[in-house]
């Protein structure tokens, strides 16, 4: 049996994890044996996104503010945002007006092409990216059904008016992915088809997610969810996209969200859930049945995958069910077990937004975002790499 890992490390010149904490995982645990003979194989240069597709063109009235405060030198050489740091206590009320102008547009687009209608004034928490139980939308998924159901039995009682935003395509064979789709879309029809909630949720979950409408999705969000288990994305790119439209991201310790938090300030962004160094002593203990039982409220929100809340002809929601509690190995990305930590963060989130603390807090984001520009991951390549 030949291991196409193996074989790939054995007849390339580089190997790179695409972001530092996946570099340091191939060093230390993935390819360790590997990186033992072959120290010099191993380099890290983190992904990077262009500035011009993701803030020009998508945000051309935002790219203008910008333009007025330090000139257009920032177009081919992201790094020079920086110097939008002495202005951003200045620039916070046409930010404001800008990303709700944003907010407008694109709830004029999911009208058209979803057929729900969204308020610019709710907040926008959004997650778009590939489906994949390691992503956790169904952590997202979960909090929402958390929030509805502590609203409708009273225990929440100010909730911020939000709405949830998912976009993702599944693998075609992905089953559990597959299902979680369909979870999502049982929940969106339960809270929209709820007038008692109209003014607190809305939940879409937006059809064919492609670039251009990533496009419109990343320039109008106020949350970017970028919550997978720690220790599991390489690096993320649509983390990056967010950054660079003023958007604070809501994330584990995971990928790229490291240097997001190495570059702009972990206090400037919203951190939770378990560390990658204790991951797999968690899952040595863990019993997911034991979370639940503790938290009636989640355990309520998963038993709505039995017990008939939603139609489920296919079984794919049981089988969902049976991955979080009873399966082989049950939960085996830590959706509960992060479960409190996560909706803890999250609704301190909910309630800063809005204040002058927050705006600058996405403001920082945007300033701080140069190291994660294409151009100085291609140029790192042709240094590091390519040796032009």
């Amino acid at each position: 049996v030949v291991h196409m890992a193996n074989l790939a490390i054995y007849v390339s010149a580089h190997v790179n994890g695409v972001a530092e904490i996946h570099t340091n995982i191939l060093r230390t645990q993935t390819f360790r044996n590997w990186y033992e003979r072959y120290p010099e194989k191993f380099v890290n240069i983190t992904n990077g996104i262009t500035p011009r597709r993701w803030l020009l063109l998508n945000n051309p009235e935002m790219a203008r503010l910008i333009d007025g405060k330090i000139g257009d030198g920032w177009h081919t050489d992201l790094p020079q945002l920086k110097k939008l740091t002495p202005f951003l206590d200045g620039m916070l009320p046409a930010f404001v007006r800008i990303k709700r102008e944003n907010k407008k547009k694109l709830a004029a687009y999911i009208s058209e092409h979803e057929g729900v209608d969204l308020s610019p004034d709710f907040i926008f928490d959004v997650q778009v990216k590939r489906l994949h139980e390691y992503k956790r939308q169904m952590l997202n998924a979960l909090s929402v059904l958390w929030y509805y159901f502590g609203i409708k039995d009273g225990e929440i009682t100010d909730f911020p008016p939000t709405a949830f935003i998912f976009g993702a395509k599944a693998a075609p064979g992905y089953y559990l992915a597959k299902a979680i789709i369909k979870f999502i879309n049982e929940v969106a029809k339960l809270v929209n088809g709820d007038p008692a909630v109209a003014d607190k949720m809305k939940v879409v979950f937006v059809q064919n997610y492609n670039v251009s409408y990533a496009e419109k999705i990343v320039c109008a969000a106020d949350i970017s969810e970028q919550i997978s288990l720690a220790g599991m994305e390489a690096s993320g790119t649509s983390n990056m996209k967010f950054m660079l439209n003023g958007t604070v991201t809501l994330g584990t310790m995971d990928g790229a969200n490291v240097e997001i938090c190495e570059e702009a300030g972990r206090e400037n962004n919203y951190i939770f859930g378990a560390p990658v160094e204790e991951v797999a002593a968690i899952k040595q203990y863990y019993c997911p049945r034991e979370i639940a039982e503790q938290n009636p409220r989640l355990k309520r929100a998963l038993e709505t995958l039995v017990d008939g809340t939603f139609s489920d002809g296919s079984g794919m929601l049981r089988k969902l069910y049976e991955s979080l509690l009873t399966g082989y190995e049950p939960d085996r990305y830590l959706v509960l077990y992060d479960f409190a930590d996560y909706v803890r963060v999250k609704t301190q989130l909910l309630y800063d937004f809005g204040t002058d603390e927050f705006n600058k807090k996405c403001l920082v984001n945007m300033a701080n975002v140069g190291k994660f520009s294409a151009d100085r991951s291609v140029s790192d390549y042709a240094k590091q790499i390519w040796n032009l």
